[in-house]
């Protein structure tokens, strides 16, 4: 079962308290924008096998939006943080770093990627 630490209230919630909200730190056009960008920002998004940030929710606690990395193929989870912060905490990056060495953070405003897929396939 996915276990996140709230970070707003402390606590350990298993995925029955939160509710998923999808890919974090999508970048939004303004209303100048052109019909192809406002498509891509509601249609596409990424569907990684490894490292992934997510946008949760506290449904059944304190209510509030968070961010969570973790592992998309073994549920690992390397931290969550504040949904109002714009890249993922520094000790978050180095957890992720330490364990998939090819991993980094794109600072270019899209989510974080690996940069190959250093681990087996048979994990779980």
């Amino acid at each position: 079962m996915l276990m996140l630490s709230c970070p707003y209230c402390g606590v350990m919630a298993d995925e029955t308290e939160l509710m998923p909200g999808g890919e974090a730190h999508l970048r939004r056009h303004g209303p100048e924008a052109s019909a192809e960008d406002f498509k891509s920002y509601l249609f596409d998004r990424k569907n990684p096998k490894g490292v992934h940030v997510e946008r949760w929710v506290h449904s059944y606690g304190c209510g509030k939006w968070f961010h969570a990395v973790r592992c998309t193929r073994t549920l690992e989870v390397f931290g969550t943080y504040p949904a109002q912060t714009h890249r993922p905490p520094e000790e978050i990056c180095q957890s992720v770093a330490q364990r998939y060495p090819d991993w980094q953070w794109r600072d270019d405003g899209e989510d974080c990627e690996t940069n190959s897929d250093s681990s087996s396939e048979g994990e779980t």
